[in-house]
């Protein structure tokens, strides 16, 4: 009877027992149906979140931080690849503050695990990385990692970067589900990357246009080449994101490039430096008229840029091969990524533009001169030909009145008249010679505006400007050894009339007549006293005399000193 009962209570228990692992089971599988609902919404949100933007910097970080919440990763990274395909131009982290970033220092480039996904494009899942044959360890500073999953990002069949999720929470590994969800997340954020990058494009292309147009119509306006320039180099800094922006011209003296302008880090030092075109990063590319890139260490100068720590850069010419004006250089901070092709393909396009620009500015700066040069010429025909004739018939027509007239007041005054006019037209003639001079701004200054500099200088121990008058074109047939006698016999002249003379008017004659170059200085001082000393007139004397010519100081008829300093032109 007991082995009987016990039977039928086992029997009753069985069922019991089955209808709770089905219960389990059930509910298990509920559970995991409402955990894939969640995920899926979870892939939905996040393909909306990665969907709504057009910023493609703000598009790549909401890509990464979406990618780390939906696979519960606590290290996420974006990686673009360059358009050469091997290397990442830029690096979009999530999950590592920015003091952890600095200590572990420049970011990756595309070496060891991260290089493998480059090189083969697949989806790749490790419970250990440190297992992987293409991994090589972490730099110092950097978290431990040992999970990992990875997978590329494709826009328009091309992979254009990838994402890498490391250290699941919990200490899990990264599943199939997983890698499932991130590689339909990839697939929206290639669409988003396109349509963000393309918004970039127009964006970029509207500010570079500006930016040249502004700098054309500056240039062309007749604004400073220089405080152009500094615009320019500060809306490329802006449109690039280099941290120094700088244009380096030819130096026609020394034959180097020489940085006219720069913004950003550094800029102060920078500004000014020459470097030789010969065995330089920027000679080559001013030489060559093609951009170079140059990442960190390639620097040639690299002891110049140490201090403010440029790191990987662009050399843009300014103009093409045989017609490079300048050069335009972008630099980023010591570690930074390279530029992306976008920023390449714009500075390019500007230091073209700039180019250009700086050649119509040339172009419009030289016909402005000749329009000068042709007024100039105008003014002194019309001197020569009207105003000189007309004081000539003046004078002639005075002379003739000395003839009829018996007044000795008279003929004094009509003679002062006729020797004004005179003066006058030695003048207007020194005048149209002066307008003839079409010297090239960058060549030495003449005689006449180096002796007009000295005068200048003397004003100021005289107490007043000295009056000067020149006669005949004295830059032209000044011989060239005469040249610092002028001018040190000018200023030692002047400084004995602001020493012994107190004189209050002083006029200074050069003139070139008969074959003669004479300089007279003449003022309404004192005089020199009798024993009075005459090393510095001795002085003068010599150095006339070691030209072939002669010096002599007496008074002046109507008061004061006369200095009288005559050599021989060239034949």
């Amino acid at each position: 009877m007991a082995d009987q009962s016990f039977g039928e209570s086992r029997n009753a228990l069985l069922p019991q027992m089955r209808i709770d692992d089905l219960l389990d089971e059930l509910i298990s599988r509920v559970t995991q149906i409402r955990a894939t609902r969640d995920r899926v919404q979870q892939l939905l949100q996040g393909v909306l979140a990665v969907s709504g933007g057009l910023e493609l910097d703000q598009v790549l970080r909401t890509i990464i931080e979406t990618a780390t919440e939906l696979v519960d990763a606590r290290y996420g990274a974006l990686g673009v690849i360059d358009g050469g395909g091997e290397r990442l131009e830029r690096f979009v982290t999530v999950g590592l503050a920015q003091q952890e970033i600095d200590a572990i220092g420049p970011y990756p480039t595309g070496m060891g695990l991260l290089g493998q996904l480059i090189r083969h494009p697949e989806p790749l899942r490790l419970e250990d990385i440190a297992g992987h044959e293409a991994s090589f360890g972490f730099p110092d500073n950097h978290p431990p990692m040992r999970t990992f999953l990875g997978v590329p990002i494709r826009v328009r069949d091309t992979v254009y970067g990838n994402l890498y999720l490391t250290e699941k929470h919990g200490g899990a590994v990264f599943d199939a589900d997983d890698e499932t969800l991130l590689t339909t997340l990839a697939a929206a954020a290639g669409v988003a990357i396109d349509n963000a990058r393309l918004y970039d494009d127009a964006q970029r292309r509207q500010r570079r246009m500006e930016a040249t147009a502004e700098l054309t119509r500056g240039l062309l306006s007749g604004v400073d080449s220089r405080d152009v320039l500094a615009v320019l180099v500060e809306r490329v800094r802006n449109l690039s994101g280099a941290d120094l922006v700088m244009v380096s011209l030819p130096d026609a003296a020394t034959g180097q490039l020489v940085v006219e302008v720069a913004s950003g880090v550094g800029a102060e030092q920078v500004s000014g430096v020459s470097r030789p075109v010969e065995g330089t990063e920027t000679g080559a590319a001013f030489t060559e008229g093609v951009g170079r890139a140059v990442v960190d260490g390639e620097w040639d100068d690299r002891p110049l840029w140490k201090g403010i720590g440029l790191g990987p850069a662009y050399i843009a010419p300014l103009g093409v091969v045989g017609k490079v004006r300048g050069v335009l250089v972008a630099g980023k901070r010591f570690g930074a990524l390279p530029f992306d092709a976008a920023a390449v393909r714009m500075l390019t396009e500007v230091g073209g533009q700039a180019a250009v620009a700086l050649e119509l500015a040339a172009r419009r700066a030289d016909a402005d001169v000749l329009a000068l040069y042709a007024d100039r010429d105008r003014i002194g025909r019309d001197l020569h030909d009207l105003a000189i004739q007309r004081l000539f018939a003046a004078g002639m027509t005075l002379q003739s009145v000395l003839k009829i007239t018996e007044k000795a007041s008279v003929r004094e005054r009509v003679t002062k008249a006729v020797e004004g006019l005179d003066d006058t037209i030695k003048v207007i003639r020194s005048t149209i010679f002066a307008l003839s001079e079409h010297a090239a701004p960058e060549a030495a200054p003449g005689l006449r505006s180096q002796v007009l500099q000295v005068c200048h200088d003397a004003a100021e121990v005289l107490g007043f400007s000295p009056a000067v008058r020149f006669t005949g074109p004295v830059d032209f047939e000044a011989p060239e050894a005469a040249v610092e006698h002028v001018l040190a016999v000018t200023r030692e002249a002047l400084s004995n009339v602001a020493r012994h003379a107190r004189a209050a008017r002083v006029e200074v004659d050069l003139e070139t007549a008969d074959g003669f170059l004479e300089l007279r200085v003449a003022d309404d001082g004192v005089g020199i006293p009798d024993g009075g000393r005459r090393s510095g007139l001795a002085n003068i004397a010599e150095r006339a005399a070691g030209l072939g010519g002669d010096c002599t100081v007496g008074p002046r008829e109507s008061g004061g000193t006369v200095l009288v300093w005559r050599v021989p032109l060239d034949r």
